[in-house]
């Protein structure tokens, strides 16, 4: 079977917050101050109706394999987005999948007059932060806006080109 990338849908909300906490709980990284804990982790699709945003997901046939968003955060500098809850099934990682998301959310942010894209993350996400890293973000010594993940201590910033 092919993968589709495609538009988040209501029907999609269960199995995202499962692959969200699944793949938090692997790496040790279900703390508090994460979107392990945040309520909005549940309602990823109405999350994703604020304008400014959007999120992708990925399924292969009627299976969800993760997904990945652009999001509007508070307090952010102008033209400034985050790319967020970007998670996979165990069982679909390192296929480029996780890339092929990041390359749909970053254009679509570029398309959508974003100049930078933010994002915090966790020393323990070791795979995602080489990713990241391979993207372009480069580190920050701090975080931007208000995500309200206080239990993120990684923050990169990346111009979109």
């Amino acid at each position: 079977m092919s993968i589709t990338i495609r538009p988040i849908q209501p029907k999609d909300n269960k199995a995202m917050a499962l692959i969200v906490r699944n793949s938090l709980a692997e790496f040790g990284a279900n703390k508090p101050g994460t979107v392990y804990y945040d309520p909005t982790t549940d309602a990823l699709f109405e999350l994703f109706q604020t304008p400014g945003s959007f999120y992708f997901v990925a399924e292969e046939g009627e299976v969800l394999l993760g997904g990945g968003g652009i999001f509007p955060t508070e307090a952010l500098p102008p033209k400034t987005c985050e790319l967020v809850k970007m998670y996979l099934h165990k069982d679909a990682r390192g296929k480029g999948l996780g890339r092929l998301l990041i390359e749909n959310c970053l254009q679509w942010a570029k398309e959508n007059g974003y100049d930078f894209c933010y994002l915090e993350t966790m020393p323990e996400l070791k795979q995602a932060l080489k990713v990241y890293e391979l993207f372009g973000f480069e580190y920050l010594d701090g975080p931007l806006g208000n995500s309200g993940h206080f239990g993120c201590d990684r923050w990169m910033l990346k111009k979109l080109q």
